[in-house]
């Protein structure tokens, strides 16, 4: 009887599997979303919609981007853990939502390693030293460096507590021992303009947000975080030019889906998303926002991920560093 029973279900589960292969085969049978967790008009933002063009003019279905913003980033990545693993519910993510948020938030209510399926790096872009000339007289890291330990009062703003930004000072701070007080700010606009005004002395700013005011001679760079001189910035140095070593941090974005995207489907969507990014004039025009496309491989953005993750552990737990 039990054999009977088996024998009869068979169909109807080859049916199953023949059924999902065609649907992965059919990818995408109706429009794509792509989630961003964070209100419309910043960076991960901007990159989503330009990825989301191409990829529908390529697709031949729509590819729309839903802003999910809430809870630094939480709202919007539940969002897509609760989704099918079918392709057509990503999201596009910065470095807090994958990384930082999982050692800075004890109660986070998802887990991006193991709820979220990690498709690519998407891009990154490194930080900038930038100090107010008018309130530091120096001109190189060793310069930044003793004013720093001598001078009391001294403060960098970043654009918000937890963020990149502030991160990397924290983690500059660690290397140099320095003691700098952190003035957080909501956003990377009011954390210049803190600096401009000289409220605070220093700062680490996304290259390509900082770049006007350090052309306007309104800041002046000391070092970049990246592991080459960048095109936008030829005369600055690397930390490690500087004499910072074992200093190289970017901010970067990703890109995923809700656990389970395996195989065929992901090497899809994959292949989809990285030929949007490369496109010439979309690559060009990140680069003038400061962004180096990745389209990293899911087999190099899941260790490089988690060893985010790591890093970033160690810098907030030496920091003492938690949110409100």
């Amino acid at each position: 009887m039990k054999r009977r029973t088996l024998l009869a279900g068979a169909p109807l589960l080859t049916s199953a599997l023949i059924g999902a292969a065609e649907a992965q085969e059919a990818w995408p049978s109706r429009p794509v979303t792509i989630i961003v967790p964070f209100t419309p008009g910043g960076s991960s933002d901007i990159i989503a919609r330009a990825m989301a063009q191409n990829m529908q003019q390529a697709l031949g279905r729509p590819v729309v981007v839903e802003n999910r913003p809430g809870a630094g980033g939480e709202i919007g990545a539940r969002t897509v853990i609760r989704a099918a693993p079918d392709g057509h519910t990503l999201m596009h993510a910065p470095i807090s939502t994958w990384a930082i948020n999982v050692p800075l938030r004890p109660r986070l209510g998802y887990d991006p390693v193991t709820q979220l399926t990690r498709i690519m790096q998407t891009v990154r872009t490194p930080n900038v030293l930038v100090v107010n000339p008018q309130r530091i007289q120096a001109d190189d890291l060793a310069g930044v460096v003793e004013w720093a330990k001598r001078t009391r009062g001294a403060a960098y703003s970043s654009s918000g507590n937890g963020s990149s930004d502030h991160l990397t000072a924290e983690m500059f701070k660690q290397a140099v021992g320095a003691d700098i007080t952190h003035v957080p700010f909501s956003g990377g606009s009011p954390a210049t303009t803190a600096l401009l005004s000289g409220d605070v002395q220093l700062s680490f700013q996304n290259l390509g947000s900082i770049t006007p005011q350090i052309a306007a001679g309104r800041v002046k760079p000391i070092l970049v975080t990246s592991e080459q001189r960048s095109p936008l910035l030829p005369n600055v140095p690397t930390a490690a030019e500087a004499g910072l070593n074992d200093f190289v941090v970017y901010s970067w974005q990703g890109l995923g889906g809700p656990a389970g995207i395996e195989g065929p489907l992901l090497q899809r969507i994959h292949a989809a998303a990285a030929a949007s990014l490369r496109q010439s004039e979309t690559a060009a025009r990140f680069a003038e926002m400061g962004f180096e496309v990745v389209a990293s491989s899911p087999e190099e953005f899941a260790p490089f991920q988690e060893g985010e993750i790591a890093r970033w552990r160690r810098v907030i737990q030496a920091g003492g560093i938690t949110v409100d």
